[in-house]
């Protein structure tokens, strides 16, 4: 079957995780120890994130930013790390999930995973000053891929899919396969999700322009899927 068709399939399995970004019990907000201390601020990645819980930041799948007077950006974060249900991704899961990538520069959009301070896989990153590239990373066993792509612009909607293989982790866009890093993520991996939008401090891209009051992007729905989970007859 064409790889195009993927997305016009639905799979016979049963999600093993459905993301409501409102449950307390699946996600944590406004915390992570992918930074520092658990956060709220991880200046040693060059963001000017200042992670905050109020749910209007990120509770609604509206992922924001917005200046403080101290120079950092109040920013949404949700993880499964030390939440109640502790859900994690695991070799050969599939995880699918759509995006609206932000708009305005300084925006620094992701979904990626971590533990133990590692096991990172990013299913995307974004930067809006690159606006047709996506920033497809495997820190497990260090393999990248920047996928250009007209369709990838500010404001765009974005299908992502990624399986989390034991040889290669495999990346598809609005339904297209389009990189496969041959590295993986090796027998018994697994990994807490995060959802997340940084702030660009200014080294490696652009920090927001003077007159921004605000940051956002959107993740509609974002599924997990595991081998050997069926549908209830």
């Amino acid at each position: 079957m064409p790889e195009r068709l993927w997305s016009m399939v639905r799979p016979r399995r049963a999600p093993v995780f459905t993301a409501d970004f409102t449950s307390p019990t699946q996600w944590i907000a406004g915390r992570s120890w992918a930074y520092p201390d658990g956060g709220p601020v991880n200046p040693g990645d060059n963001k000017l994130d200042h992670l905050v819980a109020d749910p209007a930041y990120s509770r609604g799948g509206v992922f924001r930013a917005t200046p403080r007077p101290d120079g950092h950006w109040d920013c949404g974060l949700l993880t499964t790390e030390g939440s109640d249900e502790g859900f994690a991704v695991r070799t050969g899961d599939v995880l699918e999930a759509r995006v609206k990538l932000p708009v305005r520069r300084g925006a620094w959009p992701a979904i990626w995973t971590w533990r133990d301070g590692g096991q990172e896989i990013d299913v995307f990153e974004y930067h809006p000053d690159n606006p047709d590239l996506l920033e497809l990373s495997n820190h497990v066993r260090e393999a990248h891929r920047y996928h250009r792509d007209p369709v990838i612009r500010p404001g765009a909607w974005i299908d992502l899919k990624v399986e989390f293989g034991k040889g290669s982790v495999v990346w598809w866009v609005n339904g297209v396969r389009v990189f496969s890093d041959g590295r993986g993520v090796g027998r018994g991996w697994h990994a807490y999700l995060i959802v997340n939008l940084s702030v660009s401090a200014g080294r490696y891209h652009p920090a927001p322009e003077p007159e921004v009051l605000e940051l956002s992007y959107e993740v509609s729905h974002l599924r997990v899927y595991r081998s050997g989970v069926t549908r209830s007859p």
